[in-house]
């Protein structure tokens, strides 16, 4: 009387083939895994054996240097880039967050907010440097200069889709039941939104805009159309305005040697930035996990 062959014989041609495909595609994954991490390990290492020794009090409290003088600092375009990003999450939270409440509690599957919904997915792939061109159109021709409040708007518009996906996926996330029964209550509407779903997933919703924050922090072609920059310091953002990102960028084009490292200076602040606000957003997540 035959038997059938046990699947997982170690003679079966069948297990063998499948046991070799799992190994490599295994194999495979891990080289992909260490090639990622190795170059972003040598990115970091690079910035930081560079940027390190531009990281002094100078860099806080002096601005900028003119060309071929030595010391100086970023003081300017720190504070510059903190106007900007303050004044762009300030501007696309609220927006964000109540787009995403429409479209989560009121629009829900109607005709509006699945072109909204597909509006925002094609702002969020769009090329920063096309929102930038967007607003010179738009803002810097018709003042005819360049100004701190056309760089705010050009990169809050970057945040907004982020913001509003965000939140619109979070309050998605919400039970139903949760919902219901506060319009069995006697809940209206309204309140059913901001103070039942919204209050349910803020940790989410402050991770979405904190995110924004993140990706604005680093953006420099909108700024290159927008607010330009300026050698001095200044808090008018009617005017040119000084950020990090443009000015790391000609820093790091110049033929000085002082100007090259505040520009690695720069980029390190950016990048320590960007990692903690991405720290703290996994942080908020994890904390509403557990929850």
């Amino acid at each position: 009387m035959s038997t059938l062959a046990d699947p997982f014989q170690s003679n079966n041609p069948i297990y063998r083939r499948r046991l070799l495909s799992h190994r490599v595609g295994i194999t495979m994954s891990v080289f992909a895994m260490a090639f990622g991490i190795g170059f972003l390990l040598w990115i970091l290492s690079v910035l930081l054996i560079n940027g390190l020794g531009a990281i002094n009090l100078d860099l806080f409290t002096k601005i900028t240097p003119a060309p071929g003088s030595e010391g100086g600092g970023l003081l300017n375009p720190i504070v510059g880039s903190l106007l900007m990003v303050g004044t762009a999450a300030l501007v696309s939270t609220p927006i964000g967050i109540f787009a995403g409440i429409y479209l989560a509690e009121y629009g829900q599957e109607s005709r509006f907010a699945q072109v909204t919904r597909f509006v925002t997915d094609i702002m969020l792939s769009a090329p920063s440097i096309v929102i930038g061109l967007f607003v010179y159109a738009v803002v810097v021709a018709n003042v005819k200069h360049f100004s701190g409040w056309a760089g705010s708007i050009a990169i809050a518009l970057i945040a907004i889709p982020v913001v509003v996906r965000t939140t619109d996926n979070m309050l998605q996330l919400v039970p139903t039941s949760l919902r219901e029964a506060a319009f069995a209550l006697g809940a209206p509407r309204w309140k059913v939104a901001t103070m039942i779903r919204l209050r349910a997933v803020k940790a989410g919703v402050v991770t979405g805009v904190l995110l924004a924050v993140a990706r604005i922090s680093g953006e420099t072609a909108p700024l290159l159309f927008t607010a330009l920059s300026n050698q001095f310091y200044s808090t008018d953002m009617s005017r040119p305005m000084s950020n990090l990102p443009v000015v790391i960028f000609q820093f790091a084009m110049s033929p000085y040697e002082n100007w090259k490292s505040l520009a690695w200076g720069g980029a390190l602040l950016i990048t320590v930035s960007v990692l903690g606000l991405n720290i703290l957003s996994r942080s908020l997540i994890r904390q509403n996990k557990t929850n």
